[in-house]
């Protein structure tokens, strides 16, 4: 092998939903498009048939798949890979809510095994704007049965048993598989999830889908895979800190932590034995590799830096995990999300 893995970049891939709007491609400095319903930017994905494409450097024009195949445990680390199975495990999106999302759950892993043959889902949310008074669903108020649940999907008083939280900028909510929820109209958050595409949506408003014609709904499926218990708080608190890694969720599937740079930043990630993936959240910053582990001596990347703006994310191979992150001092503070996987929480 004549060269190391680099950090990688991907392809533009926007998805117009009919709850979308018009933020994501101003938060990516593209031009803006009063009539866009944008939902989500797939930013890292390995999601079959829905797979990122490279756009930098050597790979560039493979899919995420294709370098996984190649490169094995250097993208993703030995103790990822043999975790999951050579299967990358994230799916990491922004998603603008101009309308409320319908009601809905994802499975668990045992149950999306079962019936889709892929991974449950498992999320967070790190909240980047959101308009006054802005709320979410998440969890149920009361506890609930079958026969109820049919009943006030029937009768539209669904949202009424609803746990609702009110959003404010910079909040973060983890949703564990099986729990009830929306996110609603006027929100625009990062997501990070298990690679799975699998939702079943309970409750739509009745509105009609971009086709025009009605939203299929998975009410029957969703009664295996729902939580009818009144849960705990799905509202992640923590402390702010300028320079420094500051943890806002942490679970076996991902763990992620903020950054507030404004100052040049050193991550030596190796211990962890996983990829990592930056998300740019707020102004602009130069990652550059310092070391490599896992090649031959003198093997170095064809690439050592890669530029982040607002909006955009890119993949920092378990094999290159030793990082400078630089802000872009004429923007003042930037601000990302480090996503991985901490094998100790295996």
């Amino acid at each position: 092998m004549n060269k190391a893995l680099y950090p990688l970049m991907f392809d533009l891939d926007l998805h117009e939903l009919v709850w979308g709007g018009n933020r994501l491609r101003p938060l990516k400095g593209l031009p803006f498009n009063e009539e866009d319903k944008i939902g989500e930017s797939w930013e890292v994905s390995a999601v079959p048939g829905k797979e990122s494409v490279v756009s930098n450097g050597s790979l560039k024009g493979l899919t995420l798949t294709d370098v996984i195949e190649r490169y094995q445990d250097l993208l993703l680390g030995k103790s990822v890979l043999a975790k999951f199975e050579g299967k990358f495990p994230l799916l990491v999106k922004f998603i603008d809510a101009s309308k409320d999302l319908s009601i809905q759950v994802h499975p668990d892993d045992q149950l999306a095994k079962e019936r889709h043959g892929c991974y449950g889902k498992t999320e967070m949310w790190y909240v980047m704007d959101v308009e006054p008074e802005g709320r979410l669903f998440c969890g149920f108020r009361e506890p609930i049965n079958k026969e109820e649940y049919l009943q006030r999907i029937e009768n539209d008083t669904i949202c009424e048993v609803l746990q609702e939280y009110a959003v404010n900028k910079g909040d973060v909510f983890f949703i564990p598989a099986g729990r009830i929820h929306a996110i609603c109209a006027g929100t625009l958050v990062a997501e990070v999830q298990q690679s799975s595409d699998v939702t079943y949506r309970i409750y739509d408003y009745g509105r009609m889908g971009l086709d025009g014609k009605p939203r299929q709904l998975h009410t029957e499926l969703a009664v295996d895979a729902l939580d009818m218990t009144v849960s705990a708080s799905v509202h992640s608190l923590y402390d702010r800190r300028l320079n420094w890694p500051v943890c806002v969720t942490e679970c076996p599937y991902f763990t992620v932590k903020l950054l507030e740079l404004n100052r040049n930043f050193h991550r030596k990630l190796f211990k962890y034995d996983s990829f990592v993936v930056y998300m740019c959240l707020y102004g602009e910053c130069t990652i550059e590799v310092l070391s490599t582990q896992g090649y031959e001596k003198g093997v170095e990347p064809e690439t050592k830096q890669v530029t982040l703006t607002q909006g955009n994310s890119c993949l920092i191979p378990a094999s290159v995990a030793d990082v400078m992150l630089m802000p872009n001092d004429d923007l003042g503070i930037a601000k990302l999300l480090e996503v991985y996987i901490d094998n100790k929480n295996f």
